[in-house]
C-alpha cells in the first residue's frame, strides 16, 4: 500500500530526533557494519544464538531492516527485522541489541523509530514481535512509549534457549502488533498519557524477574507458572493485557485506544 508522504517525512522525523537524544546516528546497516553487529548479538545472546555471517549478509542483500546504532563511529545498538506475511505483510522485528553501558538512554527507541520510518517508506503499516512477559521494562517499552499492542501468548515458544538471558527459563512470549500509522501509535510516540485501563483481572510485575531467576529460580517459576495460566485464560476468555500506571499488566477488554468496551 502506499503511505502519505508527509507521514513517512515526520516518521523519519521522529526517528533522527530520537537518535539525536540518544547521541546515535542510525542507519541501515552495510557489509562493513556486520561484523559489529553480529559482536553485539553475540554479546547481548551468547555466542552461537543469533544467525550467522553469511545468513546477515544474506537479509542484508535482501533488504531486510538490518540496522546499525553508531556512537562515537563505533555500533552500540543494532536491530534485525524481515518481512512475514501470515495473517498480512508486516515486518516481523527478531533481534535488537544495545551495549550494556548504552542501555536505557534511547538508543532502543532510536533503533525501533527507524525501522517505523523504513517501514512506511515501503508501504508496510504493521510490525510484529515477540517478548518475555515478564521483563516489566520491556512491557512498558512496548506497550507505553511505543503504543503496540499484545495479540497473542506463546508459551514457550522457542522452546529451551540457553542463551544468556533466558537460560534455562521456559520462553513464553507475547506478540505484539505494532500498527504504525494507528491514533494509538501517535499518541504513545507524542507522549500522551497512557489510557486508564478497566482491569478485569491484574499481575503485579513489582519484581525484576530477570534478579529473582538469578536469586530464586523456584520463585521464578513459581511466577512463570502463574503469569502462564492468567494469559493463557485470559487471552482465550478475549482478554487483552495492557500496562498500567505502576507498570502491572491488567487484563481488560476496553478497546486498544482506552475506550471502554460498550455494554
Amino acid at each position: 500500500m502506499t503511505v502519505d508522504p508527509i507521514t513517512v517525512t515526520e516518521a523519519f522525523r521522529r526517528a533522527d530526533a530520537a537518535a539525536s537524544a540518544a547521541g546515535v546516528t542510525v542507519r541501515s546497516a552495510d557489509p562493513s557494519d556486520i561484523t559489529g553487529v553480529l559482536g553485539l548479538f553475540d554479546r547481548t545472546w551468547g555466542v552461537g544464538h543469533g544467525p550467522d555471517r553469511s545468513m546477515l549478509l544474506a537479509l542484508d542483500y535482501a533488504g531486510n531492516t538490518v540496522l546499525v546504532a553508531l556512537g562515537d563511529g563505533r555500533p552500540v545498538g543494532a536491530a534485525l527485522g524481515f518481512l512475514g506475511w501470515s495473517g498480512g505483510l508486516h515486518l516481523h522485528s527478531h533481534m535488537a541489541a544495545v551495549v550494556p553501558w548504552r542501555r536505557s538512554h534511547g538508543v532502543g527507541y532510536a533503533l525501533k523509530l527507524f525501522q517505523r520510518a523504513a517501514c512506511l517508506e515501503r508501504g508496510v503499516t504493521e510490525m510484529r514481535w515477540t517478548f518475555d512477559p515478564l521483563i516489566r521494562r520491556n512491557a512498558h517499552f512496548n506497550l507505553v512509549k511505543l503504543g503496540a499492542e499484545v495479540t497473542k501468548f506463546l508459551p514457550d515458544f522457542y522452546g529451551r534457549l540457553d542463551d544468556a538471558i533466558t537460560g534455562t527459563d521456559q520462553s513464553d512470549r507475547f506478540e505484539v502488533t505494532w500498527r504504525l500509522d494507528s491514533p494509538r501509535v501517535g499518541n504513545a510516540l507524542a507522549g500522551a498519557t497512557p489510557p486508564a485501563w478497566t482491569g478485569v483481572e491484574r499481575l503485579r510485575l513489582d519484581v525484576d524477574f530477570e534478579q529473582l531467576r538469578a536469586a530464586d529460580p523456584e520463585a521464578a517459576a513459581r511466577l512463570r507458572a502463574e503469569s502462564r495460566r492468567l494469559f493463557t485464560d485470559g487471552l482465550t476468555s478475549g482478554l487483552r493485557p495492557e500496562v498500567n500506571v505502576d507498570n502491572d499488566y491488567v487484563l481488560t477488554t476496553d478497546a486498544a485506544d482506552g475506550s471502554p468496551k460498550p455494554a
